[in-house]
């Protein structure tokens, strides 16, 4: 393929599936959304080597190589291969001079649920987030403008919240079809609670150990809801509403009775299209999100 045709490529591909990353979202400047669906393909193809399927580990993690590999020639003399993903990929970390380190970041920890799937402590944890969430918020930064420090670290706090409250609202899902679970195992046994607990329909006797993980999230997200006001345009329009979409799910999770704290959320089509609304404008942004932390 030509660099046309691997970017279509990427497109097509970033269109077919559904996920909360903000692939080709309406409310994104046209300029990016090309880069975007590359990222977005690049990112997807990956995490499904270490999900999708049924590979071995051997071979889910020597395609993670391949993909390694793929970035050091990106690095060294540019992309030499024939995959649409990759020849798209050098022209975008190339254009928009992306640090390949990002890239490099998702890859280990694509890696790393190939081969992990229990947690120490909390520190584990969000090094993971720090690698598998964080560098999708910083390359949108960078894709767009020259962000601050300050902006970047409000970045990863909202990250890493959204990674966090994702893991809250699947504990069930998580244990019972990936075997992988997410709250620290010190904790566990510090509260004296088994992992089938957390798959259980009464949640009273875990409420103390989850309302923990829940305020973790909230402390996170507080620290980080002031870049959406820095953030101007169609881009600080995705970025308030991505938040506030993360806020409205974790109220919901905080908000849940004891007895069946492990419920999933819903956020229905009104709820989301509230949360539009109420993103398009900074104040009100910030009212509405301020308004749903502080009840916690």
């Amino acid at each position: 393929m030509d660099l046309k045709q691997s970017y279509d490529y990427c497109k097509q591909l970033a269109n077919s599936h559904y996920e909360n990353f903000p692939v080709a979202s309406i409310l994104l400047p046209k300029r990016l959304r090309k880069p975007i669906s590359v990222i977005y393909a690049f990112a997807r193809t990956a995490d499904d080597f270490a999900d999708e399927g049924n590979a071995s580990q051997q071979t889910r993690l020597l395609q993670l190589d391949n993909y390694s590999d793929n970035l050091e020639q990106i690095n060294h003399q540019g992309y030499q291969g024939q995959d649409p993903i990759f020849i798209a990929l050098d022209d975008v970390i190339k254009t928009h001079e992306l640090p390949l380190s990002l890239f490099e970041d998702l890859l280990s920890a694509f890696k790393q649920d190939v081969v992990k799937s229990r947690y120490v402590d909390f520190d584990e944890v969000i090094d993971y987030c720090t690698r598998s969430a964080n560098p999708v918020g910083r390359l949108l930064l960078l894709l767009a403008e020259e962000p601050t420090i300050k902006q970047l670290q409000q970045s990863d706090a909202i990250c890493s919240a959204l990674q966090l409250i994702n893991f809250y609202q699947d504990i069930v899902q998580d244990i019972t079809e990936s075997d992988r679970v997410y709250i620290p195992k010190n904790e566990l046994v510090h509260h004296g609670i088994s992992e089938q607990q957390l798959t259980e329909l009464n949640t009273v006797d875990i409420a103390p150990l989850i309302r923990k993980q829940y305020q973790r999230a909230h402390t996170l997200m507080a620290s980080g809801i002031e870049l959406g006001q820095f953030l101007t345009g169609r881009l600080g329009w995705e970025v308030r509403a991505m938040t506030l979409a993360g806020i409205v799910t974790l109220d919901r999770l905080m908000s849940q009775d004891d007895h069946s704290l492990l419920a999933r959320p819903r956020l229905s089509k009104l709820t989301l299209l509230t949360v539009l609304f109420n993103s398009f404008c900074k104040t009100r942004y910030r009212h509405c999100a301020d308004k749903l932390l502080n009840k916690h």
